[in-house]
């Protein structure tokens, strides 16, 4: 299953990353990477071929649009 997770890049977002990787799901990280995020989180889950990261903001259709035609989450 591929799974698009919002918010990714933080605290709670990261550790839903990580698990779902661990459990051998594709991951799309979608994050804006304001204030409270950190790719740092993410670090050993973006090592996987399971793991993708797109920087965008949830208010930008057009990004989403293109994320989603993509990623087929």
């Amino acid at each position: 299953m591929k799974i698009l997770i919002t918010g990714g890049a933080g605290f709670i977002g990261s550790a839903v990353v990580r698990l779902a990787v661990a459990r051998g799901h594709e991951v799309v990280n979608l994050d804006a990477l304001t204030y409270a995020a950190n790719l740092a989180n993410v670090a050993d889950a973006a090592q996987s071929d399971r793991y993708a990261f797109e920087q965008a903001d949830i208010r930008d259709r057009p990004a989403l649009d293109r994320i989603f035609a993509a990623h087929r989450p």
